[in-house]
């Protein structure tokens, strides 16, 4: 499976964990890139928080040295805030800078933020020219399709992030309005790929190998962005290779090999995160991880109640015994 070039990094294949605030810490990360993502992305880390010193952020900055290569995603409206905060951090390990211009969450829309940007096209380009200037790094943009039905300018956004220094651009293909209901639009995708130069990243709707496949094919991007449809099932990066590369679908894991996953993936929480946090986080990673099995919803209340790593034991052995007896 070909890779592609953002600036001067090479990636050596088109599979891109896409950044979601609160699950793509450093643990996750590294469990994805095991299983074969070729592009990792930070949490979306605040340009304000950083200037402010703010002390959940140092966390979000912390790179493990085989992630690379990583991208940290800044997100903030100000074009010198954003050019002095790229520039304070550009030291650190990693590889590509991404500035988020699509964020749909209210409380960053509502500060003129994220997805916000694209009703403001010549702010947006002061702040891009601002941090590409600012930095030897490769800068990159995440837009979505729009802002509404009535602001439909993906393409012509675009076009002014790679007029103004951007090595490449991603595309969720919903606008903010959607936020993520209904159904993406690949077609959107496709028609910013054939208007840029610069690599196009598709984002949206891929939770199997055959959606990897089909958006592949339909928008010939050069990299394919999974985001939800990593959550709890790290091992998609692997299942989208094997079927882009053979055709041929590798086989869900077992229960065993998952319940295998939960606890190493615990176990990297608390060294990064202490027990008392990783349990609590895990709660939500446990319910993504058993989506799709019988008992899940009754296993999804036990998760709730988990404190410690002794009792997330316990109820693998809980879980497990309940699927196998199926």
């Amino acid at each position: 499976m070909s890779g592609f070039n953002i600036g001067d990094i090479n990636i050596s294949g088109r599979l891109i964990l896409g950044p979601m605030a609160g699950i793509t810490d450093l643990p996750f990360r590294l469990l994805c890139k095991e299983q074969g993502a070729n592009l990792l992305y930070t949490e979306m880390i605040s340009a304000k928080g950083i200037y402010y010193n703010n002390k959940n952020t140092e966390k979000l900055l912390q790179i493990d040295k085989n992630e690379h290569p990583i991208t940290v995603q800044l997100f903030g409206s100000e074009p010198e805030l954003m050019a002095s905060i790229a520039a304070k951090i550009c030291n650190r390990d990693f590889d590509i800078l991404d500035i988020n211009m699509g964020c749909p969450v209210p409380k960053v829309v509502n500060n003129g933020e994220g997805c916000a940007l694209m009703k403001d096209i010549e702010l947006s380009a002061k702040i891009i020219k601002s941090v590409s200037s600012e930095i030897s790094k490769p800068v990159t943009v995440k837009i979505r399709k729009g802002f509404d039905d009535n602001t439909i300018n993906a393409v012509e956004f675009a076009k002014m992030a790679q007029e103004n220094g951007a090595k490449a651009v991603a595309v969720h293909g919903r606008t903010r309005k959607q936020y993520y209901s209904g159904k993406a639009d690949w077609n959107i995708i496709k028609q910013v790929k054939d208007a840029i130069n610069i690599p196009v990243i598709a984002s949206g709707d891929i939770f199997t190998p055959e959606d990897a496949a089909r958006c592949l094919k339909e928008t010939n991007c050069d990299g394919l962005m999974i985001a939800r449809g990593a959550r709890g099932k790290p091992w998609i990066f692997r299942q989208i290779k094997s079927f882009l590369e053979t055709k041929k679908k590798l086989p869900e894991p077992s229960i065993e090999e998952v319940i295998a996953m939960i606890l190493r993936h615990a176990k990297m929480l608390i060294d990064f995160k202490g027990e008392v946090i990783a349990m609590r986080e895990m709660r939500k990673h446990i319910t993504w991880y058993t989506v799709g099995y019988k008992n899940s919803a009754s296993m999804r209340r036990m998760a709730n109640n988990i404190e410690t790593y002794v009792q997330l034991e316990e109820f693998c052995k809980i879980m497990e015994r309940k699927i196998n007896n199926e």
